[in-house]
């Protein structure tokens, strides 16, 4: 069993408020998600797509009209649960100066946001499960076409203008719409790199001027959000790009808080949130990894 750390807000050993420690409060990622599946029943839910179709053509006059089959596919998504419960025993609140209810919730509620994050990240490039009329499900990959290699400009490099237009060229051949928001979650590593860019610096290149406010926001028609959560595997940071919907997001429960008495527990206060969801993703062309590597 893990072992209780509030005898450290005791008095003598804490004065004043509580202070949460430097964190991730928010989910950053929801704008690359849709949030609606067509159906969610008991653990599963289902996003069903439409492929697209060519016109016939007609040949000769009162030629029979022909049929098109539209294309209908479906991904499914897997609902998972999530609880976070504190205990807080009325002794211990007798013992501190401040009442540490409300930044155990905020604490609490942080760590759900950063779990919808975690959900979104894993899910743009593992495998989603295609389902056929016989309800049997099919792993697809993320295409590789969809990857840019941490080499693909013949050395292994970070996050380069070059980098982000073979990015925006993959989305614009996949014919993303342009109307469609277009995403990009760095850390904070490729930012620097975007920073140092020569054409980054030019306020005739770049309208938004990043450099003067110390950051990036928009450029190639991507808004850029910071978000450190991305995977890294050794030096190597997996970026993630794309346009919204391209990730799924089920929730069968959005972050719920219960805050009551625990009889077993000699009556000490239980802060549980506790969330059910899930995340897919349901259209491969509108996502986009790129491998980078921190040590340049």
């Amino acid at each position: 069993m893990q072992q209780s750390t509030v005898p450290v807000g005791f008095v003598d050993r804490f004065a004043g408020d509580f202070i949460m420690l430097s964190q991730q409060k928010d989910a950053r990622m929801l704008s690359l998600c849709r949030t609606d599946p067509d159906m969610l029943a008991g653990r599963f839910g289902y996003f069903d797509r439409i492929g697209q179709v060519s016109m016939q053509r007609r040949t000769s006059r009162h030629q029979d009209t022909g049929v098109v089959e539209v294309p209908h596919s479906r991904r499914r998504i897997t609902l998972a649960d999530f609880e976070l419960p504190h205990l807080l025993d009325k002794q211990d609140v007798m013992r501190m100066i401040a009442d540490p209810q409300g930044k155990y919730m905020q604490n609490a509620i942080a760590a759900a946001n950063r779990q919808k994050d975690d959900l979104i990240i894993a899910a743009s490039d593992a495998n989603s499960y295609a389902i056929d009329e016989d309800n049997a499900a099919t792993p697809i990959a993320l295409p590789a076409n969809q990857i840019v290699a941490v080499n693909v400009t013949g050395a292994n490099t970070g996050m380069t203008l070059a980098k982000l237009l073979i990015i925006k060229e993959i989305l614009d051949g996949n014919e993303v719409d342009d109307d469609i928001p277009r995403n990009a979650y760095v850390a904070s590593h490729e930012i620097t790199n975007l920073l140092n860019t020569t054409e980054i610096k030019s306020a005739d290149y770049n309208s938004v001027k990043a450099l003067s406010e110390g950051k990036i926001d928009t450029f190639l028609n991507f808004k850029f959000t910071r978000i450190e959560r991305l995977k890294k595997t050794g030096n190597i940071r997996r970026c993630i790009f794309g346009a919204q919907g391209a990730i799924g997001l089920a929730v069968g429960e959005d972050v719920t808080v219960d805050i009551g008495p625990r009889r077993d527990k000699g009556n000490a206060t239980q802060l549980l949130v506790t969330m059910s969801m899930d995340a897919t993703r349901i259209e491969d062309e509108k996502i986009v990894v790129c491998d980078c590597d921190e040590s340049v």
